[in-house]
C-alpha cells in the first residue's frame, strides 16, 4: 500500500526534467537573440508574412486576424507609452532622483522593445496555429472588421500622439545625441595639454 502513489510521481519526473531542459534551451536562444534586434524583427516579419499568406490562401479566419490586430494595437500602445504616466503623476515637475542609486532616464517604456517583439512573435505563432482549427473560422464580413480596426487604430493613435505632444516626450531615440558646444581654446590654438 505504501508504493501506490509513488508510481505516478516517478513517471512524471522524466517529463518534468525534459520540460525544464527544453525551457532552459529556449531561454538560452532567447538570451542569445537579445542584442540582434534587426534579425529578430526580420524573423517576425517572415512569420507575419507566412500568417498573411495562410489567411489569404484559406480565405478565412478573419476573426482571428481581427483579434490579432486588436492585440497588436494594445502592444503598440504599451510600447509607445511611458512607464509613469504624467497625467497620473502628482508632481509639478520632473522627478529628481531620491537615492544615490537612482539615475535620470528621459523615457522608460511601459513595454520594453524585447517584450514587445516577443509578444508580437508569440501572437503571430498562436494565430497561425489557430488557422488549422476550423472552430476559429467564424464566417464574418471582413470589410466591416477591417474598417472598424482602421477607425480604432486612427482614434487610438490620435489620442496617443496628442498625449505625447502634451507631455513633450518622444518614445524613439535615434542614436546618441550630439551637441555642438563650445570648442576648447587649447584645441583651437594647436597646443596640447600635457
Amino acid at each position: 500500500m505504501e508504493g501506490t502513489g509513488g508510481g505516478s510521481a516517478a513517471a512524471a519526473a522524466p517529463v518534468n526534467q525534459w520540460w525544464q531542459d527544453l525551457s532552459r534551451i529556449f531561454q538560452h536562444y532567447l538570451d542569445i537573440s537579445t542584442p540582434h534586434t534587426t534579425y529578430r524583427w526580420i524573423g517576425t516579419l517572415v512569420l507575419a508574412s507566412i500568417y498573411a499568406l495562410r489567411v489569404f490562401y484559406v480565405q478565412g479566419f478573419y476573426i482571428v486576424s481581427y483579434g490579432l490586430g486588436i492585440y497588436l494595437l494594445n502592444l503598440l500602445i504599451g510600447f509607445l507609452s511611458p512607464l509613469v504616466d504624467p497625467e497620473l503623476e502628482t508632481s509639478d515637475g520632473p522627478m529628481l532622483p531620491t537615492k544615490g542609486s537612482d539615475e535620470f532616464k528621459p523615457f522608460i517604456r511601459r513595454l520594453p522593445e524585447f517584450k514587445f517583439w516577443y509578444s508580437i512573435t508569440k501572437a503571430f505563432c498562436t494565430a497561425f496555429v489557430m488557422t488549422f482549427f476550423s472552430i476559429f473560422d467564424v464566417p464574418v464580413f471582413w470589410p466591416i472588421l477591417l474598417f472598424y480596426w482602421i477607425v480604432l487604430f486612427a482614434l487610438t493613435m490620435r489620442r496617443q500622439i496628442a498625449h505625447m505632444i502634451k507631455y513633450k516626450y518622444i518614445p524613439f531615440n535615434f542614436g546618441k545625441q550630439k551637441y555642438g558646444g563650445k570648442k576648447s581654446s587649447a584645441s583651437s590654438s594647436g597646443a596640447r595639454p600635457e
